[in-house]
């Protein structure tokens, strides 16, 4: 059954999200993670506001020959080729060692194919395609529970509100983030790289000077998005969950809910972005995948 969702007034409050009125602002986050600063200042809207650069510092440290081959890219297409090559070295991200054809080839039984062919990996890009069908689902929890181990932030929502700790919802979380399927082929370290790479890209060639990113998030009033305070009848300050996705085409926002959030999203908290790469699942909607918190941003209605 559809929801009809009656029309909003000229100049109406928006209507509470999630958890509101009564919300919680329990700790977002561990007391400690990989990036130097701490979880509660990096939800925070002060760093949200601000234009600190956050990086992983093992990664550098452990794939300097990959950093060696962008530090010859000329362009953005270099740089791809280069990300390509790399990772598909590293981590045997083939066609055929990851295609779920290769698997129904094999019945299933683990062993390779009589071709020679290898046995499934998982890969970063299996992530993306399950986050774009599905952000509660199992490879958003890989996702997610990759966040908060390099970042610190527990996620708010996994497909209904995590109000507590344990609950239903984290329960589910943390049964799908450690699910072995998604870990048999150093999943954290492939988002790492992309990560590394989407930093590194958005510093080198796109964002230049610019330290924020006006991004877009069409939402309605049950969604996963927490309405922390009204600042007045178009502001407030909201909490996202710690990966949460936005769009820079507004006309796609207004396809995903009644009301637009607009935000001005730190470029180092940016995950991965449309245009990183020629080919990915996330393609279609001009997509951002955002470290979340709580962020001050503009509401309104269609």
């Amino acid at each position: 059954m559809t929801t009809v969702i009656p029309p909003v007034p000229p100049g109406a409050v928006p209507p509470p999200l999630a958890s509101e009125p009564e919300p919680v602002r329990r700790p977002l986050g561990h007391s400690s993670n990989m990036v130097g600063v701490t979880s509660a200042y990096l939800a925070s809207p002060d760093f949200n506001d601000g234009n600190e650069p956050l990086d992983l510092p093992h990664v550098r440290a452990t794939t300097r020959s990959f950093f060696d081959m962008l530090a010859e890219a000329e362009d953005i297409d270099d740089a791809v080729q280069a990300f390509h090559a790399y990772m598909a070295a590293t981590f045997c991200l083939e066609p055929d060692q990851y295609d779920p054809i290769e698997r129904k080839r094999k019945g299933n039984t683990g062993r390779a194919a009589s071709d020679g062919t290898r046995r499934f990996r998982s890969s970063y890009l299996r992530l993306l395609k399950g986050w774009m069908f599905e952000t509660g689902g199992a490879e958003g929890a890989v996702l997610k529970g990759w966040v908060e181990s390099r970042f610190g932030l527990l996620p708010t929502w996994h497909g209904e509100p995590i109000t507590h700790i344990p609950c239903t919802a984290w329960l589910k979380y943390v049964e799908q983030k450690m699910n072995s399927r998604f870990h048999d082929n150093a999943i954290h370290c492939q988002l790492d790289l992309v990560f590394t790479f989407c930093q590194w890209v958005l510093r080198r060639f796109v964002a230049g000077e610019t330290q924020h990113l006006v991004l877009y998030r069409g939402v309605n009033p049950s969604g996963e998005d927490m309405i922390l305070e009204r600042t007045d009848r178009r502001h407030a300050l909201v909490r996202f969950n710690n990966l949460t996705s936005f769009t820079a085409d507004k006309t796609v926002a207004e396809c995903f809910g009644d009301w637009i959030i607009t935000a001005r999203v730190p470029v180092a908290k940016v995950v991965f972005y449309a245009d990183l790469l020629p080919r990915h699942p996330l393609k279609g909607e001009a997509e951002y995948l955002v470290i979340g918190g709580d962020y001050r941003v503009e509401m309104a209605p269609l």
